[in-house]
């Protein structure tokens, strides 16, 4: 697995189509996320729309995972979180193609962001699951990421179980 940085304004056509594949493949994440109107239609608009957004957070890096010239996943981080009293980076969105959960992907991907943060000289990285969302913190969980608070994600106001891990030099 390969990770490809994204840069502003916006992806190609062919690359936005293989993001829009990706995002509609996880509807059941959407379903619970809200953050598409139909989460069983998901749109290349709203896609870029969606990473337009991401972008205007200062210190925003997306990485597209690709395994054998395939896109498998993505993720979204922050170099930091807008409180200014947080001092870890986070990751914002981890997500892989639903027709490839159970294959490992995930956690190669979590692994590969977690060196990327490392090789910055951090020490830690923190993350939020939505409330409900069991797959997704039994996920990070089985990954070493332990619960440190609850609280209300800043965008939509969603409950959610922020998560941290210590990064341990390897």
């Amino acid at each position: 697995m390969i990770l490809d940085p994204l840069t502003p304004p916006a992806p190609g056509p062919a690359v936005l189509e293989e993001l829009t594949a990706l995002y509609a493949s996880n509807h059941e994440f959407h379903t619970l996320s809200g953050d598409f109107p139909d989460p069983h239609d998901i749109r290349p608009d709203q896609v870029a729309a969606a990473l337009s957004q991401e972008w205007e957070q200062p210190g925003t890096e997306i990485l597209l995972a690709r395994s054998f010239g395939r896109l498998i996943g993505i993720a979204v981080t922050l170099a930091h979180h807008p409180d200014p009293a947080d001092p870890d980076p986070w990751i914002g969105l981890l997500m892989v193609d639903a027709s490839l959960h159970g294959q490992g992907h995930g956690r190669r991907l979590a692994a590969l962001v977690e060196d990327r943060f490392r090789a910055d000289g951090r020490t830690a990285v923190r993350l939020a699951v939505l409330a409900g969302h069991h797959k997704a913190l039994a996920f990070w969980t089985a990954l070493g990421y332990q619960v440190v608070d609850h609280r209300e994600d800043l965008q939509r106001r969603r409950p959610c179980a922020v998560l941290r891990k210590e990064l341990a030099t390897p």
